[in-house]
């Protein structure tokens, strides 16, 4: 198996194949095979073969997209005391799962 760190969305994933893992929305619909050109780093399960990206390497990871979702709703409370102001703000993050079909 092939391990490899792959970046998107400003976050650093270390995924390999079959993995499966919730990044920020990615714009693209449900079913497509998307391209992550970002690898920093490629390597053998025993680490023995490591091969390290100066920023990035010339290789890319294929995904699958399962599903454009929106996560857990997120109360946003502001509250200014003796003067009666309190103002709610709910908020839902957009996010895109993955599967992993190629490192």
């Amino acid at each position: 198996m092939t391990l490899a760190v792959i970046k998107t969305g400003g976050k650093q994933y270390l995924v390999q194949k079959g993995d499966k893992l919730k990044v920020e929305k990615l714009v693209a619909e449900v079913g497509d095979q998307i391209e992550l050109k970002d690898v920093l780093l490629k390597s053998d399960t025993k680490g023995s073969k490591v091969e390290l990206g100066k920023p990035v390497l010339d290789t890319i990871v294929e995904a699958k997209v399962l599903q454009q979702a929106r996560g857990k709703k997120i109360k946003v409370v502001k509250y200014k005391n003796k003067i009666r102001y309190k103002k709610t703000q709910g908020h839902r993050q957009a996010f895109t799962e993955l599967e992993i079909t190629k490192v």
